[in-house]
């Protein structure tokens, strides 16, 4: 818990210590805490009575024992301490302090309630959180943005105040590869500790309400820690006791606050909250126009239906023209186009040849025992290699690459690592064990010292551990790339959840495994004299189904996003007009080249066409690579988090990247970070 700090105790101002258990009910007199002093935390003084938590002592009629998803809200269960002994030997040693606080519901999830009707966008709940916590401008753990609606004179706009929700299915939690998260019994609260996070920013994919922050100069993540310092002492968090309209309290979840009317699970603008299971409440009684639209960059704005919930639609703020935009398709995502591309091909390249061998198809049978197969598994184990470490170049902390395998138990990321460390490992093994019989290794070899095959194969069946050790690997790159989709299957990002996600990954294994496969075993047979028609139709038809598989998967995903109207449908709607031309000639390629290439098969299948036109498929192939390559970077830079609204300048993409633009980012008071990683 090194990574809560109390920095209200950093200020000039005097501090002093108190005992919690002083703290009187709001329709008390005020505690003298001059004359109530005890060994605990350091809080600043004159702390004023809204700032403190109410008691609520609730009896057994008056308490809920669950809450509104079915989940308990008293989290005792959750831990491994015996129930009677939790309050006395349980600290989240703050500061390195064990001592415990004596808060009456320490042990009850906890959350925040927002009143949309009081809140006035003065972001004093900004200013509180970022001084707490010590965060740079271009951070900000709780962040105002707002949605409006109407024209003059019936204009409306409603602010909304949003942080981490500290949710019963954190999401968060369970994708992290570090473990860097943690769901504690103590008020419920979802915590980081920046300290092991290595920088993958995969929490920041998969939390729909953007909480997660990370800081690309630090390259870290860190978050809201619902303020759980000052909770111990019976405070409010910071953000909560600076709100000027009252818009913002905090307590026991489900317990509305005094003055209060409402407590729904959504406002407008808010994503579903059945992703998460957010613990936070809202109350907006005044009414908003039907359609109400956000000021920042993102497409999109919601329309209430007749139940009178506000859902999402396409906002055409950049009309309907379409663009190239090549130089857009450059992101900071870019190790993770090569990293995926490289994976899949290294795959795909091994799976062809070993799997036709296994299948009993007489050309790879050859193959595997020629001298070139051990070059094909040590291409593989290079290319897997190379595609891990651009995984790795991504990361904020790249020498921290070895803390991605901590969360096997939860996390895709963690998993899709393992699978494809395990498939380069199987190849290394199947180079190893095919040594022995590689002839012209062998002959190199005997120049020095005398190797006697037949004795070390009396001793060893190398034929069988080398198709043993090739079946592993085939077995673990199949997990890698089933959680590398997994990876993207998240229901905050509309544009990944989907299964086209699986098709692009699994077409791309296939086209450019033939590929890479075909370089090696076509010249292979070529060098030996072999007739390569066999070999050739297998590759070509791998390669076609490869190319279909991914063309079938945007056929669908492109019907199903043009009927959607969430960020999905606001992704694809960028997609056709930022960058329309490039989709519109990616497409394009794509099917000529099936066309053609389906062709160039029906002709070899009839021996009407001579293998010699070999240099038609390389052709094919490479446009293959171009295609691939485009449509990946697409992949990440169209997609639209179900994220909250932001304003005109604050937590605004679209100015984010003007300010980079221009320069201005470099001023470390606009509150944009000037690098990436």
């Amino acid at each position: 818990m090194n990574n809560i700090t109390d920095n209200l105790a950093t200020s000039n101002s005097a501090v002093e210590q108190f005992d919690p258990t002083s703290i009187q009910t709001e329709n008390s007199a005020k505690t003298d805490h001059e004359t109530k002093r005890s060994n605990h935390w350091q809080v600043r003084t004159q702390e004023q009575d809204y700032a403190f938590l109410p008691d609520n002592k609730l009896t057994s009629d008056q308490a809920k024992i669950e809450n509104r998803y079915g989940k308990r809200i008293d989290l005792l269960d959750i831990t491994n301490k015996p129930t009677k002994n939790l309050k006395q030997d349980r600290s989240l040693f703050i500061n390195e302090n064990p001592t415990v606080g004596n808060n009456p519901n320490r042990n009850k999830q906890h959350g925040f309630f927002f009143n949309a009707d009081n809140c006035i966008g003065c972001h004093a709940c900004e200013s509180a959180c970022s001084e707490k916590n010590d965060n740079p401008a271009h951070l900000s753990f709780r962040s105002v943005g707002y949605v409006e609606g109407g024209s003059y004179p019936d204009y409306k706009r409603m602010n909304i105040s949003m942080a981490c929700n500290h949710c019963d299915d954190p999401v968060c939690l369970k994708g992290c590869p570090t473990r860097a998260y943690t769901k504690h019994a103590e008020y419920g609260a979802v915590l980081q500790d920046p300290e092991t996070c290595f920088g993958c920013g995969y929490c920041t994919w998969v939390c729909p309400y953007n909480a997660p922050q990370l800081d690309p100069v630090k390259g870290q993540v860190s978050k809201c820690n619902m303020c759980v310092d000052r909770l111990e002492v019976g405070l409010k968090p910071a953000c909560v006791s600076a709100c000027v309209g009252n818009a913002l309290d905090f307590g026991v979840i489900e317990n509305t606050p005094e003055n209060r009317e409402q407590c729904k699970t959504s406002i407008p603008g808010f994503p579903d909250p059945e992703i998460t299971q957010p613990n936070i409440r809202f109350q907006q009684t005044k009414n908003m126009p039907l359609e109400v639209t956000r000021p920042d960059s993102m497409p999109v704005k919601y329309h209430q239906d007749q139940q009178g919930d506000f859902k999402p639609v396409i906002d055409q703020k950049a009309g309907k023209a379409k663009y190239w935009n090549f130089s857009k398709l450059n992101s900071r995502e870019n190790p993770l186009v090569l990293f995926t591309l490289f994976a899949q091909a290294a795959y795909g390249m091994f799976l062809i040849p070993v799997l036709a061998a296994l299948f009993g198809v007489d050309i790879f049978e050859h193959f595997m025992s020629s001298d070139m197969f051990l070059p094909l598994a040590v291409i593989a184990v290079v290319m897997t290699s190379f595609a891990l470490f651009m995984s790795i170049t991504h990361l904020g902390k790249p020498f921290r690459f070895y803390r991605g395998f901590n969360n096997l138990r939860y996390s895709p990321m963690s998993r899709e690592g393992f699978g494809l460390a395990l498939f380069s490992a199987g190849c290394g093994l199947t180079a190893l064990f095919a040594l022995p019989n590689n002839h012209t290794i062998v002959e190199l070899i005997n120049r020095w010292v005398s190797l006697d095959l037949n004795e070390l194969n009396q001793l060893l069946p190398l034929t069988t551990i080398t198709t043993g050790t090739a079946i592993f690997s085939l077995i673990a790159g199949f997990g890698g790339l089933y959680y590398m989709n997994q990876c993207y299957q998240i229901k905050a990002r509309p544009f990944w959840h989907h299964w086209q996600t699986a098709t692009s990954f699994a077409g791309n294994s296939l086209s450019l495994g033939a590929l890479v496969s075909g370089i090696v075993v076509i010249s292979t047979l070529l060098v030996q004299k072999q007739e390569i028609a066999q070999a050739l139709r297998t590759l070509s038809g791998v390669f076609i189904l490869g190319m279909t598989i991914e063309a079938l998967g945007l056929i669908f995903h492109n019907r199903d996003l043009n009927r959607s109207e969430n960020e999905g449908g606001a992704a694809h709607y960028i997609q056709c007009t930022t960058f329309g031309k490039t989709y519109l000639f990616r497409n394009s390629l794509l099917t000529l080249n099936i066309v053609a290439a389906s062709i160039l098969f029906t002709l070899q299948v009839f021996n009407i066409l001579s293998e010699s036109l070999l240099f038609l498929w390389l052709i094919f192939a490479l446009i293959n690579v171009f295609t691939a390559a485009i449509g990946r970077a697409l992949f990440y830079i169209l997609v639209i988090p179900t994220t909250m609204p932001g304003a005109f300048f604050w937590k605004n993409k679209g100015f984010e990247q003007h300010a980079r633009d221009v320069g201005l980012a470099d001023n470390p008071a606009c509150g944009v970070a000037p690098l990436s990683h």
